[in-house]
């Protein structure tokens, strides 16, 4: 079991997401008004608590969404998950539909850091379910 530590949006593609503290999530589409949201596999992002703290411990000044992510989660291990496992929360599910993402150009962090933890272990979903969502929501691995 984990929780939702932070929420992030931002309504243009290629600029740092904003910490938000709720939203909806909309069935097939993603969170209401973000710029990633759409017809496609990549409808949120997530990214563990745990990698962003890690990854400032070697000197990375990064906020909440510095990653373009969407979804901080404490207290789950997403690069070990699977495609097509499920995540769910009270009244959302998301199915697990990439693990990392190919950087086709070099950010603003692996530039400072000659490093960015997204590509290894950022994860990505589509929203089977859809429901509004805020920070410290519980959620889980589904069985």
């Amino acid at each position: 079991m984990g929780k939702i530590v932070a929420i992030c949006m931002s309504t243009k593609k290629g600029i740092q997401k904003q910490e938000i503290e709720e939203i909806s999530l909309i069935e097939n589409f993603g969170l209401e008004g973000d710029a990633h949201c759409g017809d496609w596999h990549r409808q949120v992002s997530l990214l563990s608590y745990e990698s962003i703290e890690n990854f400032k411990e070697k000197g990375a000044e990064v906020d909440f969404g510095s990653f373009g992510e969407n979804l901080i989660v404490q207290g789950i291990d997403f690069p070990s998950l699977s495609v097509g496992k499920r995540i769910s929360g009270e009244n959302f599910e998301l199915e697990v539909t990439q693990i990392g993402k190919e950087c086709h150009t070099r950010c603003s962090i692996y530039t400072k850091m000659g490093d960015c933890i997204m590509p290894r272990e950022g994860v990505f979903a589509k929203v089977i379910k859809g429901g509004h969502i805020k920070k410290n929501d519980k959620i889980e691995i589904k069985e």
